[in-house]
């Protein structure tokens, strides 16, 4: 590494973010044992590192050697050995590089797979509650610059230690060995060299800092702009000049910040190869005059200063290690903060399934708020200093009822009376406080996941869909299903003739949530989803709330189908769904407050009636 490369990594290594917080030994131990599996990976990284050292000092002292062969009149022969060594060296140092880069990419990838396949799949066993109150890009970042920035403890700061202190220990050796005076007089400026990149470097860390946050919001921005909904809002209410003039202002800002963070970083480096060049200088005066006085070779003058330009590279490197540590375990222990964020939701360790046959639902004594953010999420997820420690205001209280099996009930009652947190509860998409319900006669908390997913199908209003084709996301509910499976699942849905029309058929791509759909199409395709699961009860919350008539029309017919048979948990605001429920369930404040047949509540005329009268009365009868 030359001087030049000396500078920039003592200037890299001072502009790390310095973090506050205090790393812990149980920090490092966890991080040990959760790299324990790649012990022998990482000791074979550090056994070619330290050798690729090693061999980094023979090199100046060789050439030391052949000078002093050719100043002494040395014969042929040493000069050519010498210089083949020195060749065998170079070889031998090109291959253990390649080598250390293997493992070391090796060792570091593997660890980013670990650490990705572990938060991945524990923020799969977080329940809603966690997704609704968590900023998505934060937690994509815990999955991406948090679990890069950890593995660098391993791939680059764990080697790049342990190579440095042995070709510092080891260079100064042969230096001192050489000559104590002029090596002593070289490590003097080597304050010269360090202090000004830790000053330097503070300044530039809160220049980066800034420019950080600058392009965060930007990526917000446009993310929130650029996706169909909020391009959509913007065009209908938003302000188009007020938003350019605003991204500009930010834009320009890192703009300004980068041409000054350029100039500095480069002012610094010219600086310190000034520096690197007197230190130099000081080799060859103080060593060109010991060597007329008879005190020195001409060869140890040569070597000494080879060596000095491998001295300031692990000296400059391990003036930053610590902080390269430091900001690699802060990486893991953000890493790890997620992992030890309990789920609120877990299956037992032998979780029972649902019977075979016809399922009936029951809820009894079932209340219910929604927990408090210090149970389901991390500030730093929800980016806020603290995280609300209050408890959630009660929904549901004491509710009781049951579904025979083939059954429909339908939920009715005014926004926010707790008509979807029921619904939301029989899939164990959240745990009731008090009470229990069952499938079957089991409690949901008894099943297994995959037994209440086989079981359970739901359909929410939005219809939401992946960027994926049709196919896909028809798949999503049957994995090994055939296309003549989905082709039926469509037809049924009343989707298949839509489809066909497509040029690219099932591999049509439905954009992001869908967006390339019409609603009832999305909702159609969700019906669809459903129908290939073939769950024994079927939810649906709302599902055709926001249509206009002629899709809503679309869907009741692809409803009946997927209700047919299936006992069944509806969110109804229309009549005929009300008429056609063997059960309806007026829900007021949390409580169940009627119920029975639509003939019977007409006839009580309490909040049924009234219900009816202001969003049903207008209906004809024979919808």
């Amino acid at each position: 590494m030359n001087i030049d490369m000396n500078a920039w990594v003592a200037l890299q290594s001072a502009m790390q973010d310095k973090q506050s917080r205090k790393i812990t030994r149980a920090t490092v131990a966890r991080v040990a044992r959760f790299a324990a599996p790649q012990r022998f990976a990482v000791l074979a990284l550090l056994g070619t590192s330290s050798v690729a050292a090693v061999l980094a000092v023979l090199t100046p002292v060789l050439a030391g050697r052949v000078v002093d062969a050719i100043v002494h009149g040395g014969d042929v022969g040493t000069v050519v050995r010498l210089s083949l060594l020195i060749a065998v060296i170079a070889v031998g140092e090109a291959g253990l590089s390649l080598a250390e880069r293997w493992q070391s990419s090796r060792v570091g990838e593997d660890l980013i797979l670990r650490l990705r396949e572990a938060v991945f799949a524990h923020v799969q066993r977080m329940p809603v509650a966690f997704f609704t109150r968590t900023r998505t890009g934060a937690l994509v970042s815990r999955l991406n610059n948090d679990v890069i920035a950890a593995q660098r403890a391993f791939a680059t700061t764990l080697s790049g230690v342990v190579t440095n202190i042995i070709a510092l220990v080891l260079t100064l050796a042969v230096m001192l060995t050489l000559s104590w005076q002029i090596t002593l007089l070289a490590m003097v400026l080597l304050p010269v060299f360090v202090i000004p990149a830790r000053r330097v470097g503070r300044r530039l860390a809160g220049m980066e800092a800034e420019r950080a946050n600058l392009n965060a919001s930007m990526t917000t921005q446009m993310t929130e702009r650029f996706s169909a909904p909020g391009a959509t809002l913007i065009k209908l209410f938003g302000r188009p000049a007020e938003e350019n003039a605003e991204f500009s202002r930010r834009a320009r800002r890192v703009r300004d910040i980068g041409v000054r963070t350029a100039v500095r970083q480069w002012v610094f480096i010219v600086a310190l190869t000034l520096v690197s060049a007197l230190a130099l200088a000081v080799v060859y005066g103080l060593g060109g005059y010991f060597a007329i006085r008879g005190q020195l070779e001409a060869g140890t003058i040569v070597s000494l200063a080879l060596l000095l330009t491998r001295l300031y590279s692990p000296l400059t490197a391990l003036a930053g290690a610590r902080l390269d540590v430091m900001t690699a375990l802060v990486s893991f222990e953000r890493v790890f903060e997620v992992l030890d964020l309990p789920p609120l939701i877990k299956e037992k360790d032998s979780p029972a399934t649902v019977p075979d046959g016809p399922v009936s639902v029951e809820f009894s004594g079932v209340s219910f708020a929604y927990p408090s953010a210090d149970k389901v999420s991390l500030a730093s997820l929800e980016e806020v200093a603290s995280l609300d420690t209050r408890g959630g205001e009660q929904i549901l209280d004491d509710v009781s009822f049951r579904a025979e099996p083939g059954q429909m009930i339908a939920l009715v009652g005014a926004s926010g009376a707790g008509k979807s947190t029921i619904a939301s509860l029989t899939p164990r998409l959240y745990d009731a406080d008090s009470g229990s319900i069952r499938l079957s006669g089991v409690d949901v908390r008894d099943l297994s996941f995959d037994s209440i997913r086989d079981t359970v199908g739901m359909v929410t209003q939005d219809g939401h869909l992946f960027h994926e084709s049709i196919g896909a996301n028809l798949r999503l509910a049957a994995p090994g299903a055939t296309d003549d499976e989905l082709w039926d699942a469509l037809e049924r849905a009343r989707l298949s003739a839509l489809v066909r029309s497509l040029p690219d058929g099932l591999d049509t791509v439905v954009g992001e949530r869908g967006y390339r759909l019409s609603g009832g199409e999305r909702q159609r395709l969700t019906i669809a989803r459903l129908l290939l699961a073939k769950p024994r009860v079927v939810i649906l919350d709302e599902a055709t709330a926001h249509l206009d008539s002629r899709s809503e029309a679309a869907v009741q017919e692809a409803l009946v189908e997927a209700l047919a048979g299936r006992t069944s948990l509806v969110i109804a605001h229309r009549l005929s769904t009300i008429r056609a429920a063997d059960q309806i369930l007026v829900v007021d404040k949390g409580r169940i407050v009627e119920r029975g047949t639509h003939d019977a509540l007409l006839a009580l005329d309490g909040h049924y009636t009234k219900l009816y009268r202001t969003q049903f009365s207008e209906e004809p009868v024979a919808s």
